[in-house]
């Protein structure tokens, strides 16, 4: 809240609740105190709207109508949240008042969007970096370091990224002992820096932390959905929902033939006891691959599980809905999908398995697709899937854990 007393600047930086359907939100500034406004649709009173906003924090440019702004007192404004096409979900919030102050500095550098490292999920071998970003800003640049920055001015980046939205996924594994640094900065349309450095984030993912359970999936276990939630936000992993912590050594875009070709890089060094796998979904839903490269390909990460001496637990996988897919990503599915998530899915019953697309199954019994409202995009599932993905998992856990021991001793 603002007042007189301690006011923001004329680019205040605004923040409300996540809501968890929402692609968007639409942001309406007014000059006075209006009353009885309607909640539920726009009014064209007002002096500022935007609905080009896909998180819960916007830096607000009231300078740039400065000419509209009360001499004296304070602007009001709500907020409400869109889907897909910008339909609003939900009304507008009442109106709030704003003070602000033309002589106090505006936000010079990107905030780092921070999660905890010790919430369940956190722990990702690909992280995504995620930061609040100033309006001004046509891209940012990413700096990554061994160590920390602030700490030694002659640290040099071992990767250097550009991002065109506030967010990044790593494409390089980050695991050791010691800490990896990050930060962010604005650029230009010129590509030069606007502002400063955002201050220096840290997290480490490390095999000498023993874990117990490692997931090793595609983006449905890398995190995210809905469009605008990425990994970060851990309300869209499952993983965040498990009994126990676990480990994400998945990466968005994987096909199992990617997941079999790094599995000595990235799942080895851990060594976890229990390996869940879940898999398939990008090779299926395609008409480029096979049900048979598929089969082949988890067989042979299987065999790799048994030579390193990790037991696996595979999930069955949740079914897609192509027509939302082809909304969201404007992507084609193979007409014969179902077919090849049914066969797929029987095959990995045959082994230790967590039956994840049984818990899908009551839902989508009509169609045999993804219902949007567990799903938006067709492909990932959002907040309630990924609980009912992690439910599934907890309660078949112990009788997986079982099967997969069983295994080992063949």
């Amino acid at each position: 809240m603002t007042s007189p007393q301690e006011p923001l600047s004329d680019a205040p930086l605004l923040s409300w609740n996540k809501n968890f359907d929402a692609i968007a939100y639409e942001i309406e500034i007014f000059s006075d105190n209006i009353k009885n406004l309607d909640p539920l649709d726009n009014d064209s009173r007002a002096i500022y709207r935007t609905t080009a906003i896909y998180t819960n924090f916007y830096e607000l440019p009231l300078y740039e109508i400065s000419d509209k702004l009360p001499k004296n007192g304070p602007v009001y404004w709500r907020v409400r949240a869109l889907k897909l096409g910008k339909q609003a979900i939900s009304p507008f919030s009442e109106l709030v008042p704003l003070y602000t102050d033309a002589s106090l500095p505006h936000m010079n550098a990107p905030i780092p969007r921070k999660t905890s490292p010790m919430a369940k999920g956190a722990a990702m071998l690909y992280p995504v970096y995620g930061w609040i970003r100033p309006t001004n800003a046509s891209y940012f640049e990413v700096q990554i370091f061994a160590e920390d920055p602030d700490k030694n001015s002659l640290a040099r980046p071992i990767s250097v990224y550009t991002a065109p939205i506030a967010e990044l996924y790593d494409t390089e594994p980050r695991m050791g002992d010691t800490t990896y640094y990050w930060r962010v900065r604005s650029l230009g349309e010129d590509g030069k820096p606007l502002g400063d450095w955002s201050k220096v984030s840290g997290f480490r993912t490390s095999p000498s932390d023993h874990w117990k359970i490692a997931v090793f999936g595609d983006s449905i276990s890398h995190g995210g959905g809905r469009l605008s939630f990425g990994p970060e936000d851990l309300e869209y992993s499952w993983l965040h929902y498990l009994d126990s912590n676990a480990v994400n050594l998945s990466q968005s875009g994987n096909l199992t033939s990617d997941m079999l070709a790094r599995f000595e890089r990235d799942v080895v060094p851990f060594h976890p006891e229990y390996l869940i796998i879940m898999g398939g979904t990008n090779d299926l839903r395609s008409d480029e691959y096979t049900l048979e490269s598929t089969i082949k390909n988890m067989n042979a990460i299987e065999e790799k599980c048994r030579r390193y001496g990790i037991k696996p637990i595979f999930l069955t996988l949740p079914p897609i809905n192509p027509a939302n897919i082809i909304r969201a990503f404007d992507e084609q599915t193979d007409p014969g999908w179902k077919n090849k998530f049914a066969r797929f899915n029987d095959f990995l019953r045959t082994k230790p398995h967590i039956d994840v697309a049984k818990s899908f199954a009551a839902y989508s019994s009509e169609t045999g697709e993804l219902p949007e409202w567990l799903g938006y995009d067709g492909l990932h599932e959002d907040v309630i899937g990924k609980q009912l993905i992690a439910a599934r998992v907890n309660a078949e856990w112990e009788t997986a854990v079982q099967a997969a021991d069983e295994w080992f001793k063949q």
